[in-house]
């Protein structure tokens, strides 16, 4: 059977690029406290909550990864809807500020299966499936 609806518009989030040029200056510095700084600084920027929660994961601290990853996915889930997300359709890996929230999703996912949350691990990667295909495939190759 053929959805005859149309699919919704792809969301792309604003640009922040105070956010982005301080981010810049705390990977120059490649500390967790510099990252950290990013995030008190500007705490509905996800990427900087992205960046807390791979360090944090492939540090092996799957709970303080688990908890970065869940406060940038949430903090992207208010952007998206403040640009017109309804729940569902396009979120394209390849506008960069989108990155962020589909980075905390990603990260989400992982930390959610190492600490037993298998539903929950499901749930987030289909989410970053259905958000844009290529998240996952280029998440999965870095």
């Amino acid at each position: 059977m053929q959805n005859l609806l149309p699919e919704p518009p792809a969301t792309l989030l604003p640009a922040h690029e105070e956010a982005d040029a301080t981010l810049a200056a705390a990977a120059e510095k490649g500390t967790d406290e510099a990252y950290a700084g990013v995030a008190a600084r500007f705490p509905t920027y996800s990427a900087a909550w992205a960046v807390l929660a791979t360090r944090a994961f492939n540090a092996g601290q799957v709970i303080p990864a688990y908890a970065y990853a869940r406060t940038g996915y949430h903090r992207g889930l208010d952007q998206l809807r403040r640009s017109g997300w309804k729940g569902h359709g396009p979120v394209p890996w390849s506008h960069g500020p989108n990155q962020g929230f589909l980075r905390c999703l990603y990260v989400l996912s992982r930390a959610a299966g190492e600490i037993g949350e298998a539903d929950e691990a499901a749930r987030c990667a289909q989410f970053l499936r259905d958000c844009d295909p290529a998240a996952g495939d280029a998440l999965a190759s870095e």
